[in-house]
C-alpha cells in the first residue's frame, strides 16, 4: 500500500471507482504511459476471456482478463475502464509470442478489492491461500472406475499433498475431490461461472482468506469423507521473493554459500532464466515440495579464488546437500555447523555427487584473509547472526 505524505496531495482529486467484473465483449480502455511517447496512452478493445490466469510477477494462479487492447511495457499499473467510466481492473502483463497479436492481461476488481480487504482485516498483505495439493483430471472413464467413482460422481484426484500445508493432515494422494464449499468439480476441474461460463475450482480457493475454513468433500476407497480444511499460502521450496530483505549468504574458504530464490536465479540467469538456468534447479523450482517449514535450497553461488580452494573455482549454483554427513536443512543450518565443526576436515557433499574437502583449520584461517581481497565486511549475512 502506497501514500503520500503531504495531505494537500488529495485536494481536488476524484477516486476512481471500482466496477465489477466484466462480461465477455465488453468495451475496455487502457490508459497509462507505454513506451512510444511520454503524454499519456490511450488503448481500447473488449474482453475476449476471463479464466484462471498464470501470474508472471506473483508466480501465482488467479482470476484475470485477457483483453484485445494493446498492453505494452510502462502500461503496467494503469487503469482498465469500461464504458461508463468505472475501473475494472489493471493492465498487468502481456502476451508475447510470434504467433500472437494484442494479447494483453488485466487483473479484474474482485482480485483487487481482495487484496485491499485481505489489508484491511490483518493490517498487512497476508496473500492468496491456495489448497496445498497437485490434482489430476478425471475425464478418462477407466480411471474413474478404478478409482471406484460412481457414474453420477465427478471430481479430481489428488496426485501430491505438500508436506508443510494444513491438509497434509487430513488428504491423502489418490484421493478424489468431489466438491469444495458445497459446490461440485466436474472431472476438468472446473465449476459454474456466473451464466453459462465455467472456471478452475481454483477460483473458489483464492476467494478465501489466508486462515479460513473450506469444507472438502473426499472420496477414499469408494467412502465419502468430509473435512473442514484451514486455508493457507504457498511454503515454496524455492520463494517467488525475498520481500525486499538483502539476500543471505555464508563465505567460508573463499566458498560462497547462498540461498535458491526466483530473484536469485533472475539476477544470475536473466529473464530467460527457465530456460538458462541448471536443470537440476529448475527441476526444484516447478516440482519439489518443502518438507519443512523452514527448508532451503543452499548452492555453492561462486568460489572467490584463493590458494586454499584450488581446483575447485568451476563450482558454480551446485546444490549442498550434506556437511560432514548431516543433511543440510537450510543456510544457518550450514553455518552453525560449519563454525562449530571441530573435525580435521570440513566435507560438503554437493549435487552431481560432487564433494568439496578443505581441512577445517586452514579453511577458516584464510576467510578472513580473502574477505578482505574482495572488500567484504562480513562472512555471513546479518540475518545468519541472529
Amino acid at each position: 500500500m502506497l501514500t503520500v505524505e503531504d495531505d494537500e496531495f488529495w485536494k481536488g482529486v476524484s477516486p476512481v471507482e471500482f466496477g465489477s467484473l466484466p462480461a465477455l465483449q465488453d468495451a475496455v480502455t487502457v490508459v497509462g504511459y507505454p513506451i512510444g511517447g511520454d503524454t499519456i496512452s490511450v488503448t481500447s478493445g473488449v474482453v475476449s476471456r476471463i479464466e484462471i490466469l498464470s501470474y508472471v510477477h506473483g508466480s501465482t494462479e488467479l482470476l484475470g482478463l485477457q483483453i484485445d487492447a494493446a498492453i505494452n511495457s510502462g502500461n503496467s499499473g494503469g487503469p482498465a475502464f469500461n464504458d461508463k467510466g468505472k475501473c475494472v481492473g489493471i493492465a498487468f502483463q502481456s502476451l508475447k509470442h510470434e504467433d500472437a497479436e494484442n494479447i494483453g492481461y488485466v487483473i479484474p476488481t474482485p482480485v483487487i478489492n481482495h487484496f485491499i480487504e485481505d489489508y484491511q482485516k490483518s493490517g498487512e498483505y497476508t496473500g492468496f491461500p491456495i489448497l496445498g495439493i497437485e490434482w489430476q483430471k478425471m475425464e478418462n472413464p477407466d480411471l474413474r472406475k478404478a478409482m471406484g467413482m460412481k457414474s453420477d460422481q465427478k471430481g479430481v484426484r489428488v496426485r501430491r499433498v505438500e508436506p508443510t500445508a494444513p491438509e497434509s493432515g487430513c488428504l491423502q494422494p489418490s484421493d478424489i475431490i468431489l466438491s469444495f464449499d458445497g459446490i461440485d468439480i466436474a472431472n476438468d476441474g472446473t465449476v459454474p461461472f456466473r451464466h453459462g461460463e465455467r472456471i478452475g475450482f481454483s477460483y473458489l480457493v483464492s476467494q478465501k482468506y489466508t486462515g479460513e475454513k473450506a469444507h472438502v468433500k473426499v472420496l477414499r476407497n469408494s467412502k465419502i469423507h468430509e473435512f473442514n480444511i484451514k486455508l493457507a499460502t504457498h511454503k515454496r521450496l524455492i520463494p517467488a521473493h525475498i520481500k525486499g530483505r538483502p539476500p543471505s549468504y555464508y563465505i567460508v574458504a573463499g566458498f560462497v554459500f547462498t540461498v535458491v530464490s526466483v530473484p536469485y536465479l533472475r539476477s544470475e540467469y536473466g529473464k530467460d532464466y527457465e530456460y538458462d538456468a541448471p536443470v537440476k534447479l529448475l527441476d526444484k523450482h516447478m516440482h519439489a515440495m518443502a518438507q519443512s517449514p523452514d527448508e532451503q535450497l543452499v548452492v555453492v553461488s561462486q568460489v572467490l579464488v584463493s590458494d586454499i580452494n584450488i581446483g575447485y573455482e568451476e563450482i558454480v549454483n551446485i546444490q549442498v546437500l550434506s556437511f560432514n554427513g548431516t543433511p543440510v536443512k537450510n543456510l544457518k543450518h550450514l553455518a552453525a555447523m560449519v563454525e562449530e565443526c571441530d573435525e580435521p576436515f570440513l566435507k560438503f557433499d554437493l549435487d552431481y555427487d560432487q564433494l568439496v574437502v578443505l581441512e577445517t583449520k586452514t579453511a577458516k584461517a584464510a576467510t578472513q584473509d580473502i574477505l578482505t581481497t574482495h572488500c567484504i565486511p562480513s562472512a555471513m549475512s546479518e540475518d545468519l547472526n541472529s
